[in-house]
Order: C-alpha cells, then structure tokens, then sequence
C-alpha cells in the first residue's frame, strides 16, 4: 500500500535482523517497515541465526547450504534493510558473522555495491545510535552502497510498540515511512546512474 508521497513501483527489499530474540523490537521494526512501504516496493524479510560461524577452512569447501541461500536472497534484491540493536556499543556479533560471509569471496560478494538503509531500536535512551555507526564503517569497508543520514534511531522502543510488538508511535511510524520513500528513490538515482554508465562505456 502507499501511505507517503512517493509513487515508484517495483523494488525488493530484504531485510533482517542483528537479534535473534523471538520479541526483538528490530523485527518488529522491519514487520512494521513491511506494513507501511510505499506502493510498489515488497520487504522479504529472513533469519541471519542459521548461519555458521563464518570459517575460510569451510568456505574452502563451498559455501554451506544457509550461508548459499543468504547470499542469493541478498543478490537477487535491489536493497537491503538492516535493523541492529545495540550491544556493548557496537553491533551483535550474529551481524558480524553475517556480514563476513556476504562479504565474500572478493569480486562477487553480494555486499559490494549494494545498496543498504540502517535502522534500529533499543529500550535505551540514544536507540542504537553508536551500533549503526558501527555498522556503517563495516559495510563501507565491504563496498555496499549505505544510504546517508538521517537515520531511524528509535530510543525507549519499549514505549513505541504494544504488547503484539506492533509499531503504535506515530511519530515513529512516520520517519519510518520517509526513510523508505527515501531509500526508494535513491536506489533508483543509483539504478538510473548504473544504466547511464552502461550505455555510455
């Protein structure tokens, strides 16, 4: 459904977690992202904790079947969405581990010029402020394509969701809906420019 200004249509997303806790306000926060996209774009969200730590004696091996199928989800999408809690002042080391395995092997990793939207909630009083610039030197250090501030830091998140984990605070729900019609748009200034370059070499 459209609930903003933008109007571009046809867009998949994935998305995923940095938790793996069944009541995460960070998938609660890209279930919400899903109800409230703009016309035209679908979020598919998937798991990060079947993934194995990530080992270059296994990778040596071929990739297992978990880290196989991440790695064609994030390929085949024409963005990511990203929600990180905090931990320690930094990102969970279950996103770590699954930004290590799509970072690989150089020169077709599915990381390297992707586009990717941060987001985050935390019950704390800066949400996940410090995790996601955490995150942000991490994937422009892999060469994924990370769209600029501002982004959705949600602090007490415990006050912004009910009891179902559904998003209740307005105030939320709308700089949710702009960061998406935002990623939206960029991802097609960056698609049109990579068509452009295309034509013209």
């Amino acid at each position: 459904m459209s609930v903003g200004g933008y109007t571009g249509t046809g867009l998949r997303l994935v998305g995923f977690a940095g938790s793996l806790r069944r009541d995460s306000f960070n998938r609660a926060l890209l279930v919400a992202a899903q109800q409230v996209a703009p016309a035209g774009m679908a979020i598919e969200l998937v798991q990060i904790g079947q993934l194995p730590f990530y080992n270059a004696d296994v990778e040596k091996e071929g990739d297992p079947p978990s880290v196989a199928k991440f790695k064609a989800d994030l390929r085949q999408a024409d963005g990511l969405l990203i929600a990180t809690p905090e931990y320690n002042a930094g990102i969970p080391g279950v996103l770590t581990n699954a930004i290590d395995w799509a970072s690989r092997l150089p020169g077709r990793a599915p990381l390297t010029g992707k586009p990717v939207a941060l987001m985050g909630a935390s019950p704390g009083q800066i949400g996940t402020a410090r995790a996601q610039l955490h995150l942000r030197q991490l994937l422009a250090h892999v060469h994924a394509r990370t769209l600029p501030p501002p982004e959705l830091l949600v602090a007490k998140a415990h006050e912004k969701f009910d009891s179902h984990h559904r998003l209740t605070d307005e105030h939320t729900r709308g700089v949710l809906i702009t960061l998406l019609e935002r990623f939206a748009r960029w991802i097609h200034r960056e698609q049109a420019a990579i068509a452009a370059d295309r034509l013209g070499s």
